[in-house]
């Protein structure tokens, strides 16, 4: 049997790239959306519904050529609902946390519907990274813990407003409950990261995309009204926490999964 032939570091680094880019393939269309909208506008049709007819053919596409699963599919959907949710909560002029400046027709309260489409983007992305990378955690242990803390993440983002906001020591949380779980991931070799070092990464990657989308009047920050300025470094925290909540869903659905085609019931086994 033959060996294969070891891959240079740069081959595999490039690689590496190619199915990152695989992986973001919504979410890549979905920045060339805002760019092309921001220069480009058709005649009798809102900008922000432009978004969202566009984002929804996008994920038609996707499904119909096989790159996302039903299952997948579903997994966006739900991202989309819980982003409409914070969405709703957080443009209220009561909190005014950021707002869409641009009329639109599909929108509900001030919320158009595209901008769930921002949520499902990070859903989208991690659904086909663990796919296209068959990912793997060292550890699942935390699979309770996990739920809670998703839980108390979630509802932190709305109780900040009025209670105390807790986002440091859910953080410090989220580095006791997982700072032991490996990422397995394979390029062209097996390799493992931190799990906790790719929150951090991704969440800093969105911030970057952050930047760009309220550059091209996606959405915009009280203090970025008068003229655009750099988001906030403090969004990276928020969005460290965002992606918490996304990773645990998605880690834990594909856990429920592995179960379920093992055993046939789809309990783990801590729950029977």
């Amino acid at each position: 049997m033959k060996m294969p032939k070891s891959v240079s570091p740069f081959v595999e680094f490039i690689i590496f790239g190619l199915k990152e880019a695989q992986a973001c393939v919504f979410a890549g269309s979905f920045l060339v959306l805002l760019f092309l909208s921001n220069h480009i506008a058709i005649p009798g049709v809102y900008r922000y519904d432009f978004l969202f007819i566009a984002a929804l053919l996008i994920q038609l596409v996707l499904y119909l050529t096989k790159l996302e699963t039903k299952d997948e599919v579903k997994v966006i959907f739900l991202f989309h609902i819980i982003g409409l949710a914070l969405e709703i909560f957080k443009t209220n002029p009561a909190v005014g946390s950021w707002s869409y400046p641009e009329p639109a027709f599909f929108k509900i309260g001030t919320v158009p519907l595209y901008s769930g489409f921002m949520y499902a983007a990070i859903g989208s992305y991690l659904s086909q990274a663990w796919k296209i990378f068959n990912a793997e955690l060292s550890d699942h242990s935390w699979y309770t813990q996990s739920m809670v803390l998703c839980a108390l993440i979630y509802a932190n983002f709305f109780t900040n407003h009025w209670l105390y906001d807790f986002r440091w020591f859910l953080i410090a949380a989220v580095f006791m409950i997982f700072w032991k779980t490996k990422f397995l991931y394979t390029v062209k070799k097996r390799r493992s990261i931190p799990l906790v070092l790719a929150f951090v990464l991704i969440a800093f990657f969105i911030w970057v995309a952050e930047n760009f989308s309220t550059y091209w009047g996606a959405w915009q920050y009280p203090y970025q009204i008068a003229a655009w300025s750099l988001v906030s470094f403090h969004k990276i925290a928020s969005w460290f926490l965002m992606v918490i909540i996304s990773f645990i869903i998605v880690a834990d659905l594909k856990y429920f999964k592995k179960l379920r085609d093992r055993d046939g019931d789809g309990l783990p086994k801590m729950a029977r």
